[in-house]
């Protein structure tokens, strides 16, 4: 299930917010900068689809946010709890960082964690199926996905170079709850 909780990033037991309400998640994100969007697929997928399909299902908002946007690389990315990777993948991207360019991510199954440390506050956004989540370039953030990934994100870059992290040393992630929700 979707959900936002909002944490005291000085005493992450403080929660401001905790809801799975769509309308209260995108309305407390875009006070802070933050799109959240929900999609529906021009099409059925099945769980075998290719990343073509994929793309395809999603091709007429894909097009909409390269018109506005000036995304002009997109990919798709799955990951499964039985990645040989996923530990350290997990590692990596735990960490709070920045980027240079928007970091755009849709959920088409399968969930994971966004936390945007913004001001005092730490938003943790559990996107699943169906959701759009992008953060501003030079957002404070880190993604959790969980010690039993799953999930299909479609991804959209402005640079061909793709995920590009500048990776701020502060060890804020360590100290707001992790994501753990097994799928």
């Amino acid at each position: 299930m979707t959900s936002l909780t909002v944490y005291s990033d000085s005493n992450p037991a403080k929660v401001f917010i905790d809801t799975e309400k769509t309308e209260t998640i995108a309305r407390t994100l875009s006070a802070v900068g933050i799109d959240f969007e929900r999609w529906t697929a021009d099409a059925v997928l099945g769980s075998d689809a290719s990343s073509e399909d994929i793309l395809s299902a999603y091709e007429s908002e894909i097009a909409r946010l390269k018109a506005e946007r000036g995304y002009n690389t997109v990919d798709v990315i799955r990951i499964a709890p039985d990645n040989p990777a996923k530990d350290a993948m997990r590692a990596k991207f735990i960490e709070e960082h920045i980027h240079d360019e928007d970091e755009v991510r849709f959920f088409v199954e399968g969930s994971g964690a966004f936390y945007l440390h913004i001001d005092d506050k730490v938003y943790r956004v559990v996107g699943t199926a169906g959701d759009l989540l992008s953060v501003p370039a030079g957002t404070l953030h880190w993604f959790d996905m969980g010690p039993e990934p799953f999930f299909t994100v479609i991804r959209l870059f402005i640079s061909a170079d793709g995920w590009v992290a500048k990776f701020t040393g502060n060890p804020i992630s360590q100290t707001v709850p992790r994501y753990n929700e097994a799928v």
